[in-house]
């Protein structure tokens, strides 16, 4: 048995370098040499630039100071996602990374909010999310460690792609990676194993490795053009392939969060960094023309355009295998789930955390690529099944894009998860779940869904004084936001330190 020695990315951008900065970190000290191949002349994609608060442990795992991170990417700090217009027009509701309210005697919050909702004696359930107040505040804060229910929330980031992946670039170079400035022309194969032994670079140069990383973008050099994997379409699901991505000056005000506003045949996406801002439509060509998206996108932006727009084309689903004989595919060459939930990073580093439990120690890895590649595929389905809840659950009529998705069939497995809410106010979850409770009481919330049973103890409570526990609790959250400051001042390196100690002050206990 004998160890890898020699680790080749392909290709850089966010996945690229996230990937060597990892694995350089993981394996200081150790005799793995790590090369990566990129190429300037061919443009990465670029518009994964909202992220989700796992980005806050990546980071902390390699080092990385918050500050000096924001300030090198343009960062600003994202508190969750508004849906504007995804269960009606002039509608929105907020998926903030926290809990709802406070549990009422060890019974879950959202048990006695759903019974007085029912009954037009409480809020929205926005009203009972710090974060959610916060963000629609244009406030922010770091939580407190500790806090309890009503206190308790997440945070991460909104960032430059490009900057990103330069930061990070120049994190792995000082760790020991070897950059290579080179296009690929090929790879080739072992004859015995079917593994790939070398790249072939256009000047001629080989380039050999034990294992390798495919970050090549959609193209899939590695996984789909030498090892042809195959690939599993979601399009039945997910009906959008195209996307128009088209960057614009900054607003004075920075929202906490990013906006996912519902347009006639997708949906558009606003970043907020401390530059400029990221805007891009999702949407699917069968319903409208790509003239048509473009002009929808422009009416909808405000400021000025700063670069010509994008057009990306793309299919909605996955590998049918990450990891084929010794090549592990990452990022956009893994697959496709749109970014309407911020998934695209999380998901290269959630395979990165795979690739690096289940290392292997020589090129023979069927055996551990099986499991990995099962781990990850429910990671992936799972994932899939809580943005294809976003179509399915609107309530928009009179257009064709809208009601398809509301006639849709979709997976059992969602339809599983919809029933259990639906009659038992209840779902269950494990460790291959990124989105827990919180995360789907939103959504059902915000599409009014909500459930026809709650637990018996609810009904044991004088219900006065369970209106007046909700009432205590939004009057707590509303103070708390009060005396907050703004997102604006947050981000300014000169408020910081004294920031810090007003928000941990201030935030409820």
């Amino acid at each position: 048995m004998s160890a890898i020695q020699s680790l080749v990315v392909v290709g850089g951008g966010t996945a690229g370098w996230m990937a060597a900065a990892f694995f350089a970190k993981r394996f200081a000290g150790t005799p793995l040499n790590i090369t990566l191949v990129e190429s300037a002349t061919i443009g990465t994609i670029g518009v994964g630039e909202a992220t989700v608060p796992a980005m806050k442990v990546f980071l902390s795992d390699l080092g990385i100071d918050e500050r000096e991170f924001m300030l090198n990417t343009q960062a600003t700090f994202k508190l969750g996602i508004e849906f504007d217009g995804w269960n009606k027009p002039n509608e929105s509701f907020f998926h903030p990374f926290a809990m709802f309210g406070a549990k009422i005697a060890s019974i879950p919050f959202h048990h006695y909010w759903a019974n007085l909702r029912t009954q037009q004696q409480a809020g929205p359930i926005d009203d009972y999310s710090l974060a959610t107040q916060l963000a629609r505040s244009n406030k922010f804060a770091r939580p407190k460690e500790n806090a309890l229910d009503i206190a308790r929330f997440n945070y991460a980031y909104h960032f430059d792609a490009g900057l990103f992946a330069n930061y990070l670039s120049r994190f792995s170079q000082r760790q020991g990676v070897t950059r290579i400035e080179a296009q690929i022309s090929h790879a080739t194969r072992d004859a015995t194993t079917g593994n790939i032994s070398e790249l072939v670079l256009e000047s001629g140069e080989i380039i050999s490795g034990d294992f390798f990383i495919d970050c090549s973008g959609f193209r899939g050099l590695l996984i789909e053009e030498t090892l042809h994997t195959g690939y599993e379409h979601w399009n039945q699901w997910l009906p959008c392939d195209r996307a128009i991505a088209l960057p614009s000056s900054s607003d004075e005000q920075i929202p906490s969060y990013t906006r996912a506003l519902a347009c006639s045949a997708g949906w558009q996406w606003r970043i907020p960094l401390q530059h400029r801002v990221g805007n891009g439509y999702v949407y699917s060509s069968q319903q409208i023309s790509d003239e048509q998206a473009l002009a929808e996108l422009q009416k909808n932006i405000t400021g000025t355009s700063l670069a010509e727009p994008k057009l990306i084309h793309f299919a909605t689903g996955m590998r049918r295998k990450i990891w084929n004989h010794n090549v592990f595919a990452l990022g956009l060459a893994s697959g496709f789930l749109e970014p309407l939930e911020s998934t695209s990073i999380y998901m290269v580093q959630t395979a990165i955390n795979t690739l690096f439990t289940y290392f292997p120690q020589t090129q023979d890895c069927a055996t551990i690529a099986q499991h990995a590649n099962h781990t990850l595929a429910q990671h992936n389905q799972r994932l899939r099944d809580f943005i294809i809840l976003h179509y399915y659950l609107n309530q928009r009529t009179g257009e064709p894009f809208w009601n398809e998705c509301q006639n849709m069939t979709i997976p059992e497995s969602l339809q599983a998860r919809i029933e259990e809410f639906r009659y038992t106010a209840n779902l269950r979850f494990d460790d291959l779940d990124f989105f827990q409770i919180s995360s789907w009481l939103s959504l059902f919330s915000g599409f009014n869904l909500l459930p026809t049973h709650h637990h018996p103890k609810v009904a044991f409570f004088d219900k006065q004084h369970v209106i007046r526990e909700l009432a205590d609790m939004r009057s707590a959250i509303q103070r708390a936001v009060g005396d907050l400051p703004s997102h604006q001042h947050f981000l300014n390196p000169e408020n910081a330190t004294n920031t810090r100690r007003t928000a941990q002050h201030e935030l409820p206990t």
